[in-house]
């Protein structure tokens, strides 16, 4: 059998991560079209970023509608963003939410590795879960809300930027730390193996176009401390996971996520508060 054009290798991995990361159907003819394997699960890890990319425009959508159909008034911005938001925990299934409040309650739960790794088998969650969970999306609301109420065209550039940057740093921590946990029942196991550098490469190249569209709307300095934020936010996870756990989980993919998406937003709304 002849190997796959490029081109549909690259869009059955991209569609792979989509089914995986989403809650868009890629069912029937199409789910068999695209097929899945560990190994193909492993190769789709280039794409997060990319999931990114549905996901922000998704949420630039709900947030722009509820912009122009509410009246403008104060609370306006606040409504757009808890729209936005939501739209995102409904796209993805709360995939990376529930990464970060596992992560939370396993971490907070206990100061023993192996006692924390047990904790975040657990489904249930617990109140350092729930904590770090509801601050975060309040946080996140918040710093929406502040960027729309500058300029609504800030807030949809960070949140396009903010879903697609965010994807790409989790691969960072794949390529850096070792998988640990379970290795028959992970979720994450078939990204255990070191990410390629090729795979990096085409990570980075899903974030060009939105930084650059980010950069085009509200300047270099935008773009230069999202990134920024959104770095640090990576190396506070990196070493957190390097220290508490010796290694990376699902749930702390998902976790990095988060926080690296937050923090794109932080450093996006200093960035309009400095000038």
């Amino acid at each position: 059998m002849a190997p796959a054009p490029r081109t549909t290798a690259f869009l059955r991995h991209y569609l792979v991560a989509v089914q995986f990361f989403t809650r868009l159907p890629v069912t029937r003819s199409l789910a068999t079209w695209v097929g899945f394997s560990p190994e193909m699960l492993r190769a789709s890890a280039a794409h997060f970023p990319g999931v990114g990319w549905l996901v922000g425009i998704a949420s630039c959508a709900a947030f722009a509608i509820v912009s122009l159909f509410l009246p403008t008034t104060a609370f306006t911005p606040l409504a757009a963003a808890a729209a936005a938001t939501a739209c995102s925990v409904w796209m993805t299934g709360a995939f990376h939410e529930d990464g970060l409040a596992d992560l939370a309650d396993g971490l907070g739960g206990s100061p023993d590795r192996q006692r924390a790794l047990e904790i975040m088998k657990d489904s249930r969650i617990g109140t350092y879960g729930a904590v770090a969970l509801v601050m975060v999306l309040l946080v996140k609301v918040a710093l929406l809300a502040v960027l729309g109420a500058v300029s609504p065209t800030a807030a949809l550039a960070a949140l396009l930027a903010g879903h697609v940057v965010s994807r790409f740093w989790p691969l960072l921590v794949i390529r850096t730390l070792p998988h640990i946990g379970d290795a028959a029942g992970s979720k994450s196991k078939p990204l255990a193996d070191a990410i390629p550098a090729r795979a990096l490469a085409v990570g980075a190249a899903w974030c060009v176009v939105p930084l650059a569209v980010a950069a085009l709307a509200q300047g270099l300095d935008f773009v230069g401390a999202g990134l920024t934020a959104s770095a640090f936010g990576l190396l506070w996870m990196h070493r957190l996971l390097a220290r508490r756990l010796q290694g990376f989980t699902g749930d702390g993919l998902g976790a990095t996520q988060q926080v690296c998406e937050l923090a794109f937003y932080l450093g996006a709304a200093c960035a309009l508060g400095a000038r």
